[in-house]
């Protein structure tokens, strides 16, 4: 039998293959997605993962990096160092292309938002007495997490800031925790989650994954204080 092992940390192109496949996910818990028509898509960052045309950007399911790729005919294995493994059932292949997407050059925030990671760098005691900066936009395989931080214990602690917390930056923030708490020099690291506004069922999930909650005041953080407090 043909035993096509790929470590996708290696590749350098994403990989787009639209296929008749079923899904099967062993591991802490196991999952099953019947044969039907999926986009499996494999991207350089060394995650694989399977879409349907009906969850906008959330896949079905997945396997985050470092992880590697065994091809098999009509079966594709992907396994981490855990041992999980996502069994790929290929009944027919429909369409398999490889793309060169070059530099990401970052995304860019708007001005209120980079605004408030520069204000909150500047006054991270704002999330806690003792606290200290260790660095901003520190680098992860997945992209950068806004702030990187130390509280009073001297506890690593990764800060995701938005304008409007939601759920999406939710999940931002998890993937960040899950690559980070992998890095025995830093684990374990918790999370806090700030935004001048956060939907309720953002803090939900949130909390439920034991991330910290914090409304940031923009104008407080500026040093503008609210004119009702104003004597003249």
């Amino acid at each position: 039998m043909l035993d096509i092992r790929i470590d996708v940390r290696t590749l350098c192109r994403v990989r787009l293959v639209i296929a008749r496949c079923q899904v099967d996910y062993v591991g802490r818990l196991t999952a099953h997605l019947p044969m039907a028509q999926r986009l499996l898509l494999v991207k350089a960052d060394g995650s694989v993962s399977v879409h349907s045309d009906d969850r906008a950007y959330k896949p079905l399911n997945w396997m985050s990096p470092p992880c590697w790729l065994i091809e098999d005919p009509g079966v594709w294995t992907v396994q981490n160092k855990a041992g999980e493994k996502l069994v790929i059932t290929i009944e027919e292949i429909l369409h398999d292309s490889k793309h060169e997407l070059g530099v990401e050059p970052g995304l860019v925030k708007d001005g209120v938002e980079a605004h408030l990671q520069e204000l909150l760098a500047e006054h991270v005691t704002t999330l806690g007495e003792g606290w200290s900066l260790v660095r901003r936009e520190y680098p992860t395989a997945i992209g950068p997490v806004d702030l990187m931080c130390r509280d009073e214990s001297g506890a690593s602690v990764a800060v995701e800031i938005k304008r409007r917390g939601e759920i999406d930056g939710v999940e931002q923030l998890t993937r960040y925790l899950e690559l980070l708490n992998r890095d025995p020099l830093l684990a374990p690291v918790r999370g806090v989650f700030a935004a001048q506004q956060i939907k309720p069922q953002a803090r939900t999930l949130a909390e439920d994954r034991g991330i910290r909650c914090v409304i940031l005041d923009y104008d407080k953080l500026r040093g503008i204080e609210p004119d009702e407090y104003r004597l003249f």
